[in-house]
């Protein structure tokens, strides 16, 4: 894959993993996140086909920036998470919501616009969600709100931005820093009771989502589409 690729979310988690593929994958990768020090540790494990840059996604002037630098670009990616944790509606206040919409939702589309006059002909864009997006699941009002709306932007923007790509992977629970609101030991007792409600057993990796974040961007025929990888958890516990 001899292509540029823009990581916005790109140092930890999913984002990381992303890059870790896609520069195996023989594409130059272009990493970016807020956090100076794991931005270096990224780099340092990457290697030359990596570069990478301090961009607070919710600054529409770093953003023009980062894509200033960058030049042209083949597929974006962007993986910019919000607040962790979860708020049982009765305690959801103003800021908090808005903390969530401020952290994610706005990021992702501001992201995208300031991409746009820097993507070539033929490119891809792929947002990530979260399954909390029509999870019905207690305590996340927030994050569906936010992670259905990325959801419901994907395919207005694959028709109005077409033949520009969009799509998004939906993850389920993955083994990220995202869970260090918990202690270690409530964090392994959340995931084995996740784990043991899932066809698959088990909860995911972040490299799980990089796969899917690789196919997306390498099937020239697929886009509008959220690609839900859950471990089947919407399906329910095995009989």
């Amino acid at each position: 894959m001899s292509k540029k690729v823009v990581i916005v979310g790109g140092t930890s988690g999913i984002g990381l993993a992303t890059a870790r593929r896609l520069t195996a994958a023989g594409a130059a990768v272009v990493i970016a996140g807020r956090d100076k020090e794991r931005l270096r540790a990224a780099l340092s494990e990457l290697g030359a086909r990596a570069e990478g840059f301090v961009v607070d996604a919710r600054d529409d002037a770093e953003l023009a920036g980062l894509f200033d630098a960058t030049g042209a670009v083949d597929h974006l990616v962007v993986t910019v998470t919000g607040p962790s944790g979860t708020t049982p509606f009765r305690e959801l206040t103003r800021e908090h919501l808005q903390s969530h919409v401020s952290g994610k939702l706005l990021p992702h589309i501001a992201v995208v616009q300031a991409a746009l006059p820097h993507l070539t002909p033929g490119a891809s864009v792929t947002l990530v969600s979260a399954a909390s997006a029509g999870g019905a699941m207690p305590g996340t009002a927030a994050l569906a709100a936010v992670n259905a709306a990325v959801e419901a932007t994907v395919p207005v923007l694959a028709l109005e931005l077409a033949p520009l790509r969009v799509n998004a992977v939906s993850p389920g629970v993955i083994d990220t820093d995202w869970w260090n609101f918990l202690p270690d030991d409530a964090r392994a007792e959340v995931f084995a009771g996740i784990a043991a409600g899932t066809p698959v057993g088990r909860v995911g990796a972040a490299d799980d989502i990089a796969q899917a974040i690789e196919f997306l961007i390498g099937n020239s025929f697929t886009t509008g589409i959220v690609v839900r990888v859950d471990g089947g958890a919407r399906l329910g516990s095995p009989q």
